[in-house]
């Protein structure tokens, strides 16, 4: 009998080739082609939110309004992407409202991608927020475009009898695009997926199939990454990642197109 086996993709920096840029609103100081996720883990207590909202409704507001005011008068909804310690929605409301970051902030770090990365598939944007200063450490935004081979990967894959699917910490908003351009059924999809919610995707998956492979390339995918039958962790985006990440994995590549030959000798 025909193995079953399962792959889940993160997104970011995995199935997409990602530009990122932060700012410290207190020193307004970029900082560019930083990992998200890493800057989160450098300091207990922070959180990485994300904004329920797109990036054309933010560039309209006026920089001088508070992020709260606009939270509040457009009923925008937040999530924890990821945390370096146990964090709550309200946790990460309470330190927005008494911050004073302003829409402009956004605007700020929103135009340095989009100047750096033109004609970009995806963009989005967040801020870290930090529970134990009761402050907005940094606000982000990230920008990037579909990895070469990812496409012609997934379709090879589906071909293979393999199902894909898509666990990552971004929002229905911007998969549900990823997933129509490569063919991944919405259903394969897992959004605002924190590192614990990858470990237990990949453990009810292991339940359903024969192999699970987990492919990533984050620090929030450390744990889905030894949960899995195979942990494939990929280089491509090209910044450097921790060490730790690289011995939770079982095989490290420099192209998602690799994960075919993997797959062809389970």
């Amino acid at each position: 009998m025909k193995k079953r086996i399962a792959v889940i993709f993160d997104s970011a920096g995995t199935l997409l080739h990602m530009y990122r840029v932060a700012k410290d609103p207190v020193t307004g100081h970029l900082v560019d082609d930083i990992e998200s996720t890493a800057l989160v883990a450098k300091k207990p207590h922070q959180a990485l939110v994300i904004l329920h909202t797109d990036p054309e409704t933010i560039i309209k507001q006026d920089p001088r309004i508070p992020l709260i005011q606009f939270i509040n008068d457009n009923d925008i909804s937040i999530d924890i992407s990821c945390s370096s310690s146990p964090f709550t929605i309200d946790m990460a409301f309470n330190i927005i409202k008494k911050d004073n970051i302003v829409i402009g902030d956004l605007h700020d770090v929103l135009t340095c991608v989009t100047d750096q990365c033109p004609n970009v598939f995806y963009l989005a944007a967040g801020i870290i927020v930090d529970s134990q200063n009761d402050a907005v450490s940094y606000v982000l935004s990230t920008g990037g475009r579909i990895f070469q081979h990812t496409p012609k990967t997934v379709k090879i894959l589906d071909e293979l009898g393999v199902d894909t699917y898509i666990a990552s910490g971004d929002s229905m908003r911007n998969l549900r695009q990823l997933a129509k351009c490569v063919n991944i059924p919405l259903e394969n999809v897992f959004e605002i997926a924190t590192t614990h919610d990858k470990e237990r995707i990949v453990l009810e998956m292991k339940k359903k199939y024969d192999t699970v492979v987990m492919v990533g390339d984050g620090i929030n995918d450390i744990l889905a990454l030894r949960a899995a039958d195979v942990g494939v962790m990929t280089t491509q985006q090209g910044d450097v990642r921790p060490q730790k990440l690289k011995n939770a994995a079982d095989v490290v590549i420099k192209n998602i197109a690799e994960v075919i030959d993997i797959v062809g000798n389970l």
